[in-house]
């Protein structure tokens, strides 16, 4: 019993060192946006975190499988840690490496020396491409390159649409410098009398972008002369995006599905010449466009914050009075329209004088995607602590971003403060020391009053309690953790074994939008738990999400012709509902309500018994 206390305490005295601060590497592979597997000619990226070193991380020679197509430093941080007046701190910077899928098989890379650090080892399997990306994209980068020269920015015509309904694709320029903001358009054209519904399958496929979706589209119809021909037009989609690397990178248009009412003519025999409207679903896809993206000029200023686009940056120092050892708060506010998500603030600990500990930042980001461009504000809020009295100077903080217009580097400024430190409370150090200090008073023993038998605390239950407590408090967390971990470790699993929670989740918000008597809310609301169920339920991507996917996956599962039309059924007359011009009544909103509730259910029902 003896011998196991004895090693539960070294144990736990082991536990209470405090940690030491050592250099790192890891490496971690994350897949082509969307994708769950990297397929020939995909874009992937190997992410390289550097802990607590300041070296850069060189671009290899070579990685299996796979082509080098770009390495940059994408994000750093860093924080600070206090104990007992004990100051230490990390950091850390992010490199990601952009890789093309060259040949199939699995493979290996690494470990990778950074600094004299070693890194660990990641693996990834390459599959073949799919037919859909065949269809959309080359393979290999010669392919692509030749696919590129022909894509003249012409409108395709898919299915029966012809000339009388198609889509185009424009974007605000096709020479653009790398993080430059660029606007992406999908623009309408019909000669249809109504359009009744507008659906995608999938988002357009940007390669080599960071993607922000903006809200700004058309809610009525323009009209709009194209090659002599007259037009109904609407701006169904509107993207603002960021290239991440140069060379011509191509974005492929995705597939619309549109329901239209097509005008037919007859002759009637005692009433002349008639027409009729017929219904028409067409499948239309967008033009292809390539975009060539230059390099931002080099050098680059050592301290470049990242920031491409027009910005402008003010300080404020919240207090007037300053005393050692208390809490002061400077808050800087850059503004302006660009990538502001990806500005970084230079390091305030090697700006401001050593009298004054500057901790991390609070950030706050006030940003909107317009039509035109992202724009906003993000906010820095830093806490300082000054350590010695006096008068000492809070620096100015340039700001350095490159503005594309002119195509040059510029810098920002925010103005800097003198301020005066007056003394404040004793630090946490001094006061250490002052408690430790030797008390006679304290140590004196009457004579007498000693006793010469006296059991030591530490033979004492209460004492032992102390350390028993927190290893099995320590236990139980890490059963939890690791129970919750495994739980969702797959994410599909788990949406789909809670598909039906999900999905009467989404019901209450239609409930909602229904006794409000918003129509289009409510289905929209709607057509998201039914769409949203089908795709947890049979685990399937919304790139797949298709009628005929579905009726396919669920009669593989056994289920029902009648469960199935059901559903099928329900989502066709919840969208045909939502853009009808004839409207649809509070009794229809609420049939089809509860109308989802029972197909759901009877799903459920099914899925439970197979």
């Amino acid at each position: 019993m003896k011998s196991a206390i004895k090693y539960l305490l070294v144990c736990l005295l082991l536990s209470a060192v405090v940690p030491v601060w050592s250099a790192e590497v890891r490496m971690q592979v994350i897949p082509p946006n969307g994708k769950r597997q990297i397929e020939v000619g995909d874009l992937f990226y190997i992410s390289i975190e550097v802990i607590n070193s300041d070296a850069a991380v060189a671009t290899p020679a070579s990685v299996p499988g796979a082509k080098v197509a770009y390495l940059d430093r994408t994000g750093t941080s860093s924080s600070f840690t206090s104990i007992n007046g004990k100051t230490s701190r990390s950091f850390s910077s992010t490199w990601t490496m952009t890789l093309r899928a060259r040949s199939e098989g699995s493979f290996h890379f690494g470990p990778i020396t950074v600094g004299g650090v070693k890194s660990n080892t990641v693996s990834y399997n390459i599959g073949k491409p799919m037919p859909s990306n065949q269809a959309s994209g080359p393979s290999t980068h010669q392919g692509s390159q030749a696919q590129d020269a022909k894509d003249d920015g012409a409108p395709k015509y898919i299915g029966h649409g012809d000339q009388n309904l198609f889509l185009r694709a424009n974007v605000s320029k096709t020479s653009a410098y790398e993080q430059e903001a660029l606007v992406y358009t999908v623009k309408l054209y019909t000669s249809y009398d109504a359009v009744k519904f507008i659906g995608a399958t999938a988002a357009p496929k940007f390669d080599g972008f960071v993607v922000e979706e903006s809200k700004d589209i058309s809610t009525q119809l323009n009209y709009e002369t194209y090659q002599g021909k007259t037009y109904a037009t609407a701006v169904i989609a509107r993207y603002i995006i960021f290239p991440q690397m140069t060379g011509n990178l191509k974005i492929s248009g995705n597939t619309y599905t549109i329901s239209v009412d097509r005008r037919e003519y007859y002759h009637d025999p005692f009433f002349g010449n008639l027409a009729y409207s017929q219904p028409l679903q067409l499948n239309v896809t967008p033009n292809d466009l390539v975009i060539a993206v230059r390099q931002l000029p080099t050098p680059k200023p050592v301290d470049f914050s990242g920031g491409v686009g027009s910005f402008s940056i003010q300080s404020q120092l919240k207090d007037k009075v300053f005393k050692t050892n208390q809490t002061s708060s400077i808050v800087y506010k850059i503004s302006g329209s660009g990538n502001l998500k990806y500005i970084q603030m230079p390091d305030m600990g090697t700006l401001y004088p050593p009298q004054l500990e500057i901790y991390t930042p609070t950030q706050t980001q006030d940003i909107t995607v317009g039509a035109t461009n992202v724009s906003g504000s993000i906010t820095f809020d830093y806490s300082f602590m000054p350590v010695d009295e006096g008068s000492f100077r809070i620096p100015d903080v340039k700001l350095v971003y490159f503005n594309p217009e002119s195509g040059k580097y510029e810098t920002a400024e925010a103005r800097g403060y003198d301020i005066t430190v007056g003394k404040g409370t004793a630090s946490a150090k001094s006061q250490t020391r002052q408690r430790l200090r030797f008390n006679p008073e304290l140590e004196t023993v009457k004579e007498g009053k000693l006793k010469h038998q006296r059991t030591p605390y530490v033979y004492g239950f209460g004492y032992w309690l102390w350390y028993i407590v927190p290893a099995l408090l320590l236990s139980v967390t890490i059963v939890v953790m690791l129970r919750y971990k495994s739980m969702h470790a797959d994410m599909v699993a788990l949406n789909s074994r809670r598909a039906d929670k999900l999905a009467r989740r989404r019901l209450r918000k239609a409930s909602t939008a229904m006794k409000h008597g918003n129509r289009e809310l409510f289905y929209d609301e709607l057509l998201k738990a039914l769409w949203g169920y089908l795709g947890d339920k049979l685990k399937m991507p919304t790139s797949e999400l298709m009628r005929d996917n579905i009726r396919q996956v669920l009669v593989a599962r056994q289920i029902s012709e009648d469960a199935i039309d059901r559903i099928i059924g329900l989502i066709d007359q919840a969208e045909f509902a939502k853009y009808s011009s004839a409207g649809s009544g509070a009794n229809d909103m609420q049939s089809d309500y509860k109308e989802a509730i029972a197909a759901i259910n009877q799903l459920e029902d099914q899925f439970r018994k197979k």
